[in-house]
């Protein structure tokens, strides 16, 4: 089946709002795996505001599953990510000031700079992604680059399934394709959640992760962490 990995930066984003360790982010983590979650996904941003670098430390000798780091990859995140050796590590071009992540790499435009980048991690045992659009000739671009995989963005096929356009799936099915064609694993995350997940699941071929946090905490304080984190892996199956 498709890996859940869980994204807890809202955890962290909740406890840095009072100060102090409540609630506590590790406990999170190992919770979200004894629940059966199959990967811890976080995404530290240089002003801290969530994740601390700190974080992505502690959680190292805590993660038992797969442990996924993503960011922008400026000296500092390259630092730390070299230090933690997680299991994957996910490119994502974020500007400083952004909210969220809200585009894939041109892969053509910063091809040699991504290609070292990627080079560098992989020289350490780290598996590398790159989030791309789902565009056919980014993903031709980050096969280039001697990647492992890459992550489709798929805030836009959410927004389309939520105004019932079901072929706003189409791009993500040529865009698997055309990953599994160049010989690239294939993740997907941003916008995913219970209501749009079991039919994207169903649709794109070879998909093996899913990294997501936002939805699943917010439905969490409806229906329970337990509770949803299967609820997940019941759409992944």
């Amino acid at each position: 089946m498709t890996k859940l990995s869980v994204n807890i930066n809202k955890i962290a984003t909740l406890r840095n709002s009072r100060g102090g360790n409540v609630p506590n982010l590790l406990q999170v983590a190992e919770d979200v795996e004894r629940f059966g979650g199959q990967g811890i996904t976080i995404h530290p941003r240089p002003d801290e505001r969530h994740i601390r670098y700190q974080d992505a430390r502690d959680l190292k000798s805590i993660v038992n599953t797969e442990f996924n780091i993503e960011g922008n990859p400026i000296p500092s995140f390259i630092d730390l990510v070299l230090e933690v050796k997680p299991t994957q590590v996910t490119l994502v071009p974020d500007a400083i000031d952004a909210i969220t992540s809200n585009a894939g790499w041109d892969t053509l435009n910063h091809r040699d700079f991504l290609t070292d980048v990627v080079s560098t991690f992989k020289e350490n045992g780290i598996r590398t992604s790159i989030f791309v659009d789902p565009v056919e000739k980014m993903i031709e671009g980050a096969a280039v680059t001697g990647v492992d995989r890459v992550e489709l963005y798929t805030e836009a096929f959410a927004e389309q399934y939520a105004l019932g356009n079901n072929d706003g799936i189409t791009p993500y099915i040529k865009a698997a394709e055309k990953a599994h064609e160049v010989g690239l694993g294939l993740n997907a995350g941003h916008d995913l959640n219970l209501e749009n997940l079991r039919f994207f699941k169903q649709q794109i071929p070879h998909l093996l992760e899913v990294s997501i946090g936002h939805a699943l905490i917010c439905e969490s304080l409806y229906l329970g962490l337990e509770n949803v984190v299967n609820m997940y892996l019941d759409r992944l199956r």
